[in-house]
């Protein structure tokens, strides 16, 4: 964990008091057990019950026969139960396994079935899929959350039948301990395993550093309204959680519900920028008091400057921009509030410079460091990389070299400052919403279509979502199909934000001497004239 002697934020919190997720929830039943953990649509648990209902998870999961290591999946919206399932499970020394919610049944139950859970946890917004689980998953233990679901074991029941003492188990910070699923080019998902120290340890903030926006208060309230599924919304919410404050959950982003929260007292949020920019359009959005509002940390995705220049002029409050990846743990570079100008400037345009003890270099395709100011791949080595990915061993290799640096497939490069700014991505992925969507995920979606011959997915410019899919379709003689039959056919096979928004048919796709499919050629009319390839 490196140093012995405490360390703390503003807030007073000991790092070495929690050097493990179970850690959280006994630290602050012990120190501030009164105090509010959890709120969720008017619902509030202190920390002595969340501490108390995560070991009932712990010991029912344990009776069950869930053995440390073995995983256990979550499907759906957030909740206050997600919490205490998130707790337990690290209790007990077993790994959670959140999914997207927006994901489609086969694509939850090939990230069941790849990580290999034993329960599954189902929130209400996917109990109409609950059959289809069940079809799919026959060996997996079926568990639902809140109110419940006609035949199925309901949350507080199951959690209820364990005993409140604390399971006792010895876990050690460098053990897995939450796996998220990313896509992969082969369009398969990987699982990251992340671990602890991952998650907690590596977070340490020297004293000497302009970090004021990672040092929390004691009175903060913290609102969780991202994806579970993904590490920017996880994380997020465990910081909170780390630093001992209030955190406000909502099942999923409702502009509005974001803005009652605001002017309730909320004072600090993660946001994607198109959740910033749905924010922007809400008719009562300058009309609010965002006095109390101290920071809009942002992330996920690049962001457009004049949306930037907007929200800073309208909320008033610090900005402060996140640069990382499932694979990082999230943050590994920032763009503090200080660098951010209502009237723009240069820096407002880059990700920032690294976290404290994140190391970033930019590499050719020889793996030679390139000096300030020229472009190549973006790499980096830090106590947040991930453990690896799950029974990837080849793939782990490929993205981690023996010394440690992670290898992210974004091109980009440090200025004279050390800061970094992100030209271009050297991988297919497209960001959609902050989602990452890989081409060749779509593409198997759509080739099964009886008219289809070939097939390409780009990602293209959008002034709302950064960039949406774009499916290339080449026909088979003779055959017919429209954009609609197209995307219709997609749709019982990915979930709802991979699909195309729309679809060009050409007579051909574009390929090299090898028959690799030029993507960027096909890019190129969509993207001509910008300064970035990302949107």
């Amino acid at each position: 964990m490196g140093q012995s002697q405490a360390r703390t934020y503003l807030s007073g919190v000991d790092y070495d008091a929690m050097p493990t997720l179970g850690d959280i929830p006994r630290h602050y039943a012990r120190t501030r057990p009164d105090q509010i953990a959890s709120v969720y649509e008017g619902r509030e648990t202190n920390w002595a019950e969340l501490d108390r209902r995560s070991n009932r998870v712990a010991n029912v999961l344990r009776a069950a026969g869930v053995q440390k290591g073995e995983r256990v999946a979550f499907a759906g919206k957030g909740s206050d139960e997600f919490f205490e399932l998130y707790f337990g499970v690290a209790k007990m020394g077993a790994v959670i396994v959140p999914t997207i919610w927006r994901l489609a049944p086969p694509e939850i139950a090939h990230i069941a079935t790849d990580s290999e859970v034993r329960v599954l946890f189902v929130a209400p917004d996917q109990f109409e899929r609950l059959e289809t689980y069940k079809a799919l998953l026959p060996q997996v233990r079926v568990v639902t959350l809140e109110d419940g679901a006609a035949g199925y074991e309901r949350f507080a029941d199951w959690r209820d039948g364990g005993d409140d003492s604390d399971p006792a188990v010895e876990i050690d910070p460098s053990e897995v301990c939450i796996q998220l699923y990313t896509s992969g080019t082969t369009g398969l998902p990987k699982g990251v395993m992340l671990s602890h120290y991952n998650v907690l340890g590596s977070r340490e903030i020297p004293d000497d550093a302009d970090m004021d926006w990672a040092r929390w208060e004691a009175d903060d309230i913290n609102l969780v309204a991202m994806p579970l599924g993904h590490v920017g919304g996880v994380g997020a919410a465990t910081m909170g959680y780390f630093n001992g404050v209030r955190n406000i959950i909502q099942p999923e982003f409702i502009p509005d519900k974001v803005l009652d929260a605001l002017a309730a007292g909320v004072n600090r949020l993660f946001l994607v920028p198109t959740a910033l920019h749905m924010l922007l359009l809400q008719p009562r959005v300058r009309e609010l008091d965002y006095s109390r509002l101290r920071y809009i940390l942002y992330g996920a995705s690049p962001i457009a400057l004049e949306l930037l220049k907007e929200a800073t002029e309208v909320f008033g409050c610090g900005f402060c921009q996140q640069y990382g990846a499932t694979e990082t743990t999230g943050t590994i570079a920032y763009l503090p509030p200080q660098d951010h100008e209502q009237q723009g400037n240069r820096r407002m345009r880059g990700a920032g410079k690294p976290m404290a003890g994140v190391e970033i270099r930019i590499v050719d395709a020889a793996r030679h460091i390139l000096p300030a100011g020229e472009v190549g791949e973006i790499q980096v080595r830090s106590g947040s990389i991930m453990v690896g990915y799950w029974k990837r061993e080849d793939a782990t290799g490929d993205a981690v070299s023996a010394e440690g640096w992670f290898s992210t497939g974004d091109a980009g490069y440090l200025d004279e400052d050390g800061y970094l700014y992100i030209a271009d991505r050297f991988t297919d992925m497209i960001c959609s919403g902050a989602e990452n969507i890989y081409p060749n995920e779509v593409e198997n979606a759509i080739f099964g279509h009886p008219a289809v011959l070939e097939v390409a997915v780009i990602g293209v410019p959008d002034e709302k979502w950064g960039e949406t899919v774009k499916a290339v379709v080449v026909l088979k003689a003779g055959a017919e199909a429209s954009e609609d039959d197209i995307i219709a056919h997609a749709r019982e096979r990915i979930g709802g934000f991979k699909l195309p928004k729309s679809v060009d048919f050409i007579s051909a796709l574009p390929r090299n001497a090898t028959g690799k499919v030029l993507r960027r050629t096909l890019r190129e009319p969509y993207w001509g004239g910008r300064e970035r390839k990302v949107n």
